[in-house]
C-alpha cells in the first residue's frame, strides 16, 4: 500500500467517525461561494485541521470545512473552501480531498469557482458552465508514481466536464430562469492578477475566463473516474484594452450578488442527478 493510500484511509476513517452518510455527490465551493452550505439539511461539519493529512485553507474567504449532509434530497459532501498552489501547497495536497471523496463513495463532482471574464460577451456576475479547460499552472497532480488503485496512468481528458451534466444544468437553468453561458477556463498560478498582455495572450489561446484553481481537482476527479460539472461566477471583466484596477472587495461584491442564483442552480441540479 502506498503512503498516499494510507493517508486517504486515515482521513476517510476520521470522516466516517463523524457521520454514517455515504455521499455520491461532491461539491467544491470556491472564493465567496460558501453560502450553499447553509442550505444543507442535518449538516455535519469537520474542520480541515481535524482531518488527518488534509491541508488547511489560508484564504480569508474560505471557511475551511468538510461538510456532509443532505441537499436536494441527496446525500452530499461539500468542501467549504479549497486550496491553491499560491498558498504553497503541492498538487497532491490540493487534490487530497478529491481522493478522500472518492473513497467516501462520490461518483459525481460539482466544482464552483470565480474567474475573470475575458470573453467580451460576459458580464460581472454571470454564471458560466465550464466546457473545457487549459492548464497553465506548470504542474499536474498525477506527476510521479501512479497508484493503479486510484486511477489509470494516462486518464483520458477528452471530456473533462461531462456533457450530460452540462445539458442537465442548462435545462434546469431554463426552468429556473437563470442565465448561464459556456466557456473555456484557464488556470494560472497567481496570486497576482494578470497584466493586459497576459489577458490578451490567454484570450488568443482560446480561454474565455481565467482563475487560479479548479483544474487540479478536475484532473484528480477524472483520474478517479468521477463525472464533473464546473460552474464559474465571473467576478470582473478582464478586457486588455479597457483594463481597470480591481481589489478583492470588488470581486467579492460581484460574486455575492450572483451567489443566490448559483446556490439555487446547484441545489436544483443535485435534485435532478
Amino acid at each position: 500500500m502506498t503512503e498516499l493510500r494510507t493517508q486517504i484511509e486515515e482521513a476517510v476513517t476520521c470522516v466516517r467517525s463523524h457521520t454514517k452518510l455515504s455521499p455520491k455527490i461532491g461539491i467544491i465551493l470556491g472564493t465567496g461561494l460558501g453560502g450553499l452550505a447553509d442550505k444543507m439539511e442535518q449538516p455535519v461539519g469537520i474542520p480541515y485541521e481535524d482531518i488527518p493529512h488534509c491541508p488547511v485553507s489560508t484564504v480569508a474567504t474560505h471557511a475551511g470545512k468538510l461538510i456532509l449532509g443532505r441537499l436536494g434530497g441527496k446525500e452530499v459532501v461539500v468542501m467549504q473552501g479549497r486550496f491553491h498552489t499560491y498558498e504553497g501547497y503541492s498538487m497532491k495536497q490540493i487534490t487530497f480531498p478529491i481522493r478522500v471523496m472518492r473513497d467516501l463513495g462520490v461518483k459525481r463532482l460539482i466544482v464552483s469557482c470565480i474567474s475573470g471574464g475575458m470573453n467580451p460577451n460576459f458580464s460581472a456576475g454571470d454564471l458560466v458552465l465550464l466546457s473545457d479547460h487549459i492548464n497553465l499552472l506548470g504542474d499536474n497532480p498525477l506527476i510521479g508514481p501512479n497508484d493503479d488503485d486510484l486511477g489509470p496512468r494516462f486518464p483520458d481528458m477528452s471530456e473533462p466536464y461531462h456533457r450530460k451534466l452540462i445539458r442537465l444544468t442548462e435545462a434546469v437553468a431554463i426552468e429556473e430562469k437563470i442565465k448561464v453561458q459556456k466557456g473555456v477556463y484557464v488556470a494560472v498560478a497567481g496570486p497576482n492578477l494578470e497584466t493586459a498582455a497576459e489577458y490578451r495572450f490567454l484570450r488568443l489561446i482560446g480561454a474565455d475566463m481565467v482563475g487560479m484553481s479548479t483544474v487540479p481537482e478536475v484532473i484528480a476527479a477524472i483520474h478517479a473516474g468521477m463525472k464533473v460539472l464546473g460552474i464559474s461566477v465571473i467576478s470582473d471583466l478582464c478586457l486588455p484594452d479597457a483594463l481597470q484596477p480591481v481589489a478583492l472587495s470588488d470581486l467579492l461584491r460581484a460574486v455575492g450578488a450572483a451567489e443566490p442564483e448559483l446556490v439555487r442552480l446547484i441545489r436544483r441540479v443535485v435534485e435532478r442527478m
